[in-house]
């Protein structure tokens, strides 16, 4: 803030749960400089360390997110002295706690998927043929229904998509879909810092699974009450999941994957527990919470390198499409999460755009491929490839083809 002594900086810069806007009061055009101090609500300042030296509609074009910005706590100047005040500013001090609860259904269900994974071999064929539908199904509950739909709106749902996405997410037992679209949003709007519920600067396994029995970083619980969740509490179909969560969840998670193969081939009940609860349940787990470890570790960064989401392949094998996380979380309003590939590697799109035909999924947003290119130029790691219809476009097969580019052609002319 100018009123703070800070001659270096002119006007201020402050931030709400939305977007960062710029003012200054003596260029109405002024942008958000690189360390410009930003102070919210008067109380905490930040030095916003990755903000671009454009104007903010260029960014907002190139798709420019509070959350893909780099905050860093200072101390804050008392209003009377002008002295930092150092102990309101520092790291709040954390000691997770084991929710001893939690820890001891995640050994349970862990425990009894290899249990499950053994017993797979005395399943009848049916058996195996339900654990994989239920797992695919659940999936794309998690996929196309709390992740792309009620996380990022990235497009909008009929009432029955709606209710056949909260269905299967039911089945896929991650907590109802209102619970995970809040901490999803938070982990966008405030990743890889203490407020990211799974940060991964923490570590695999805490990112992993290590988050779900510790005690979560007051700074999470305190975004948890700030996060806009108003569109999920319009809607009538999650709120209806969310009140009766406990219910839904016995009976389409549990006892429905398990009692259909004992009902319709007479499968073995103490079996089917095992394989259809505890192995799909800890499958589609581990699946999707690979987004949160291994896709935030381990690969490429076509579009920002200053961001540690990355590019997996792997991963999206596994999550249906969702491992293209560096795009991701560049652009967390495209409805593909993704910006190459084909229906294999992307199965929810797949999905979404099934529903598109029939009338069921409506307003699906993306990213025009200016803007990529202009963000990927910017930002990437210069990994970023092109899909096989336009690459060979910039390709020549040696001196004489007629795709030569103009300018390549007159400096191997100038060479003879």
């Amino acid at each position: 803030n100018s009123n703070n002594n800070n001659n270096n900086i002119n006007g201020k810069c402050t931030l709400n749960t939305e977007r960062q806007h710029c003012d200054d009061t003596n260029n109405a055009t002024d942008v958000c400089i690189r360390n410009r101090l930003c102070t919210i609500n008067n109380n905490v300042q930040f030095v916003a360390s990755e903000a671009e030296d454009e104007p903010i509609d260029v960014i907002e074009n190139l798709g420019y997110k509070e959350e893909n910005a780099v905050y860093k706590e200072i101390p804050i100047a008392s209003e009377t002295s002008g002295i930092p005040d150092y102990k309101a500013s520092s790291e709040i001090e954390y000691n997770p706690q084991i929710r001893w609860l939690d820890l001891i259904a995640q050994v349970f269900l862990h425990g009894g998927a290899l249990y499950g994974v053994y017993l797979l071999f005395q399943a009848k064929f049916y058996t195996l043929l339900w654990v994989v539908l239920t797992i695919w199904c659940s999936g794309i509950g998690i996929t196309a229904g709390a992740h792309r739909l009620w996380s990022h709106k990235s497009y909008t749902a009929s009432m029955p998509l709606r209710v056949l996405l909260v269905f299967l997410f039911t089945i896929a037992g991650q907590r109802d879909a209102y619970t995970w679209a809040l901490d999803h949003r938070i982990h966008h709007k405030f990743s890889e810092t203490d407020a990211d519920p799974h940060n991964a600067k923490r570590g695999f396994f805490f990112s992993h699974v290590g988050w779900l029995f510790l005690t979560p970083h007051p700074k999470v619980m305190e975004k948890r009450k700030i996060i806009d969740m108003s569109d999920l509490e319009n809607d009538s179909v999650v709120m209806f999941q969310h009140k009766y969560y406990i219910p839904l969840f016995t009976l389409f998670s549990i006892a429905l994957p398990v009692l259909v193969p004992w009902y319709y081939w007479n499968e073995n009940l103490w079996l089917s527990f095992w394989i259809n609860f505890n192995m799909r349940f800890t499958s589609t787990l581990n699946a999707a919470f690979f987004v949160n470890s291994v896709a935030h570790m381990w690969g490429k960064k076509p579009y920002d390198k200053n961001i540690s989401p990355v590019e997996s392949p792997l991963v999206s094998f596994l999550a249906l499409g969702e491992g293209w996380h560096n795009y991701h979380h560049v652009f967390p309003w495209d409805y593909k999460t993704g910006e190459f590939g084909n229906y294999k590697l992307n199965v929810t799109t797949a999905f979404i755009d099934l529903c598109a035909k029939i009338g069921w999924a409506t307003g699906r947003k993306y990213v025009s491929t200016d803007m990529i290119k202009r963000r990927a130029a910017k930002c990437g790691d210069g990994s970023r490839f092109l899909s096989d219809e336009f690459a060979h476009k910039d390709q020549v097969w040696g001196y004489g083809d007629r795709d030569l580019q103009k300018e390549d052609a007159i400096e191997l002319a100038k060479m003879q």
